[in-house]
């Protein structure tokens, strides 16, 4: 594939993009690059994302007639992406720039200049401003990356959101190019707070915001961990999709800081540093909605702070989204919900887990009551600390009862099989059979009458019991014989023996040991519901889930 660059006058389109050019599916356009020979080759891109020169698909869709007028958008969209590429976060902000009023930047392309003004004479510049957003995302999303929060994401952060006061504040520490933050502040009166690393990023939110009348919003640059620039913001929501592994996060430069109130991040938690940032932001009363892996819940080197934050009554709530929420994986993400108590008498008593991991990523927010559990703080602090809603959700809604009744029935049948099995034996011998007349498994490998097989001999002759002759192999004579000076046994077939018998007697041996080990592998299902039926009875016992009976 010729990997041609684009270029202002020689923009390049996805196959999502040609696809919304003709007015059609992506699927369709698929279906005519099989089809027809003559539609342009990919000049960019990979195989898995070719990008196609854009002028030869519009004179391909002219002469096939499938296209239609290219929309002002569109042609905007193609000529920033050909003169800003992989920056085109920069286009935007030259792009908003320019339709606010100011002096174009020298970066952008005339034509891009021609098509801004084209736009703000027949549309708002708000709805302008959020319709190359909402083309930016979807870039980012398809490209794989966590860069932009995903709408899938920003619709649930609203879910569980609810209704903000009029008069609130919000703030996002961490708020790119502004989309969770204006997306859950919908109510007009709302005082908005933002701070973002990335300089360009930080403009383009507070472009957005300026452009959405009745919402006073401010936007700070900067690393909101090592260089908060709302120190003395206390927020009513602070919400927020933080950085996700990275380790970089300033622990050196911040181990005495005020903000680890709930214990000091190690270098693989930084999420938890953000997430104790956000809550250091609150108000009495105010609370966090944060988006966090799915690992946080878990991880060993946060157990500590896991263990403050329910100890302390401040986590409230842990959501587990539906996989395929976050644009750059199908893996779980989690929502934590943090509430700031308002007196020592307001924490909380309990942790509400809702598992929403068996829905739709598109499907209902709203769980079922199946899919939530009420847990009470001295049951999340155990050694592990582990918060992962869809183990606390099944635990819960466990049939104790049920599940105990059941064990004990099967106990019950089962051992009573297991004492049935037993084989009844008498007075034998004194001297061991081996001390008799013997031969060895080597000789009878070589006339012929048993086979090696995995892991141990078997007879292929009517002359040898297969149960026989495997019984004396496991017997404490041969057992010496295979066993090492390190205590591993392996089966010696060139010096293991076995009494001479004849086939009737060999029958009756045979039965024998194989009633054992019937008995032996019965007597280990046994003890595997023992176990199962103790542990089960002393939880629920514990948990008040079982009482003794009258």
């Amino acid at each position: 594939m010729v990997d041609t660059p684009a270029t202002p006058t020689n923009p390049l389109v996805t196959g999502s993009e040609i696809a919304r050019l003709a007015g059609v599916t992506r699927a369709a356009v698929s279906n005519w690059r099989r089809r027809y020979d003559d539609f342009p080759p990919p000049v960019g891109g990979s195989v898995n994302s070719p990008l196609f020169d854009l002028a030869q698909v519009q004179a391909w869709l002219e002469r096939q007639r499938k296209g239609q007028d290219v929309s002002a958008e569109v042609q905007l969209w193609q000529v920033l992406r050909g003169a800003y590429g992989d920056e085109m976060i920069e286009g935007l902000v030259d792009v908003a720039e320019t339709i606010s009023g100011t002096e174009a930047s020298a970066d952008l392309p005339t034509d891009a200049v021609r098509l801004a003004r084209v736009l703000v004479a027949s549309s708002s510049a708000a709805d302008i401003i959020d319709a190359l957003a909402e083309r930016f995302t979807d870039s980012v999303r398809r490209a794989g990356s966590d860069q932009v929060t995903s709408p899938r994401i920003v619709r649930a952060v609203r879910h569980f959101a609810s209704e903000v006061e009029a008069d609130a504040t919000l703030f996002d520490p961490a708020c790119g190019i502004g989309t969770l933050l204006l997306t859950v502040a919908l109510e007009q009166g709302l005082k908005l707070y933002g701070q973002e690393g990335d300089a360009r990023s930080a403009r383009f939110a507070q472009l957005r915001a300026e452009f959405t009348r009745g919402i006073d919003v401010v936007v700070a640059t900067g690393d909101s961990l090592r260089n908060d620039q709302w120190a003395d913001l206390r927020a009513d929501l602070v919400v927020c999709d933080p950085p996700i592994g990275d380790a970089d996060w300033g622990r050196e430069e911040l181990l005495l800081d005020s903000r680890w109130e709930f214990g000091t991040p190690s270098r693989a938690e930084g999420e938890l540093a953000w997430l104790q940032h956000a809550y250091a932001h609150t108000s009495p009363g105010g609370r966090v909605l944060m988006v966090m892996p799915a690992s946080v819940a878990y991880r060993k080197a946060g157990r500590r702070i896991r263990a403050e934050l329910v100890r302390r009554g401040v986590l409230t709530q842990i959501t587990a989204l539906p996989p395929g929420v976050a644009a750059s994986h199908a893996l779980p993400v989690h929502l934590w919900h943090l509430r700031r108590p308002q007196s020592l008498g307001d924490a909380g008593t309990s942790v509400r887990m809702v598992d929403l991991t068996a829905n739709a990523p598109d499907g209902s927010l709203q769980p079922r009551a199946d899919q939530v559990a009420d847990v009470s703080l001295i049951e999340l602090l155990d050694d592990a600390v582990d918060l992962t809603p869809g183990r606390h959700v099944a635990e819960s809604h466990r049939d104790y009862v049920a599940e105990y009744q059941a064990l004990r029935r099967e106990l019950t049948k089962q051992a009573r099989l297991l004492a049935e099995l037993l084989p009844a034996l008498t007075l034998g011998a004194s001297a061991s059979a081996l001390e008799g007349p013997s031969v060895s498994v080597a000789d009878l490998a070589r006339a012929g009458l048993v086979e090696y097989g995995d892991p141990e001999p078997v007879s292929v002759s009517d002359q040898l019991d297969t149960d026989f002759l495997q019984g004396f192999l496991r017997s404490s004579a041969n057992t010496r014989r295979s066993t090492s000076a390190s205590g591993t046994f392996r089966l010696d077939g060139k010096g293991a023996r076995i009494p001479q018998m004849d086939i009737a007697d060999q029958r009756r041996y045979g039965a024998a040991f194989r009633a054992l080990q019937e008995f032996e592998e019965l007597a280990r299902r046994v003890a595997e519901l023992s176990t199962q039926a103790s542990a089960l009875a002393r939880n629920g016992l514990g948990n008040g889930a079982l009482a003794p009976g009258e």
